[in-house]
C-alpha cells in the first residue's frame, strides 16, 4: 500500500473549497495525474455519486470508477477502484485566522501481482503528491475571485 499526504493552505473559505471539492470532476483542475473525469450518474453530488476518472500514471492511461464515500462537514472522501488498485483520496478542510487548510491524503491498494510494485511505485506517488500541491492551491485560490 502506498500512502501520500500533503497539506495545502488557500485564503478561500472553507465552504467555497468543500463545495469545489466534493465534484470529483475538478481533479481535472487540481490532480495533475488526471486526464479526464466525469460524472458517470446524474442527480446531486450525494453519497455514492460517482465520476470515470482516467489518469496517466509513468506513460500508461488507467481507468478508475471512482465514487463518493464520505461527506461529512470539512470531510470529503473518494473511493476509486478498477481491476488493479483501489484508490482513496481522504480531505479534510478546515478554517482558522482566514485561511483554509487541506489535509490530502491518498492511499493506493494494489491488487495480486501489482503489489509486488509498492516499493517501487512510491517514490512515484511522492512525486505526484508534490506536484499536487500547487495545482490544487491554484485551483483553489482561483475561486476567491
Amino acid at each position: 500500500m502506498v500512502d501520500v499526504h500533503r497539506t495545502i493552505t488557500v485564503r478561500t473559505p472553507a465552504q467555497t473549497v468543500v463545495e469545489y471539492l466534493r465534484d470529483f470532476a475538478h481533479a481535472e483542475e487540481w490532480d495533475p495525474g488526471t486526464v479526464s473525469c466525469t460524472r458517470a450518474d446524474t442527480g446531486p453530488i450525494v453519497v455514492g455519486a460517482q465520476w470515470r476518472n482516467v489518469s496517466e500514471f509513468r506513460g500508461k492511461k488507467t481507468e478508475l470508477a471512482y465514487r463518493l464515500d464520505r461527506l461529512e462537514p470539512g470531510r470529503i472522501v473518494f473511493v476509486g477502484s478498477n481491476k488493479t488498485a483501489t484508490s482513496t483520496d481522504d480531505l479534510t478542510v478546515t478554517e482558522e485566522d482566514g485561511t483554509t487548510t487541506i489535509s490530502y491524503h491518498a492511499t493506493i491498494e494494489f491488487h495480486g501481482l501489482a503489489k509486488l510494485a509498492d516499493p517501487f511505485l512510491k517514490r512515484e506517488f511522492e512525486k505526484m503528491g508534490d506536484e499536487l500541491v500547487p495545482t490544487m492551491t491554484k485551483a483553489l485560490e482561483a475561486l476567491r475571485t
